[in-house]
């Protein structure tokens, strides 16, 4: 069987300013591991909720296995359950109330037997940050440019 390469949230990082990274197991059935590894997910409109001290992965749709096949109770965008300490919880549940901080999924990957989750405690951009970020980058990937033409130039 193809192992599923890493999926990531792309957007994430354009749209808010990740602060701290976590790791997290997630609880699946059977269906949605094979269906996890075959055909993929997009993270995009996903995040990260903590009810009653426990966390949940909210608006992941994972599309059946064999859709000819499924179980007539199969719930594409059930609300997955985290698998994180309490101490991780708490601290989570702490900031989150923080005015401005979200959970937002950043990357879901595969090892032997387990399906992770990597999320991060974000913080929204907003539009001339989102400018200022692309600015920046722009301004590397000229001097990186310059440094390797230069290089070459030296030789």
């Amino acid at each position: 069987m193809k192992y599923m390469e890493n999926v990531k949230n792309k957007k994430a990082y354009y749209n808010y300013e990740i602060l701290e990274k976590f790791q997290a197991g997630l609880v699946l059935s059977g269906q949605e591991v094979k269906s996890l590894r075959t055909r993929g997910i997009s993270l995009s409109g996903t995040y990260i909720e903590i009810k009653e001290g426990e966390a949940f992965w909210v608006n992941a749709v994972i599309p059946p296995y064999q859709p000819l096949n499924t179980d007539k109770n199969y719930n594409p965008r059930r609300e997955r359950k985290l698998l994180l300490n309490k101490k991780e919880i708490n601290y989570l549940a702490q900031k989150v109330k923080e005015r401005g901080l979200t959970l937002v999924p950043l990357s879901v990957y595969t090892g032997t037997y387990k399906i992770k989750l990597e999320f991060g405690l974000a913080r929204g951009k907003k539009k001339f940050d989102k400018r200022e970020s692309i600015k920046k980058r722009e301004v590397e990937r000229k001097i990186k440019s310059e440094i390797k033409h230069e290089g070459v130039n030296s030789l």
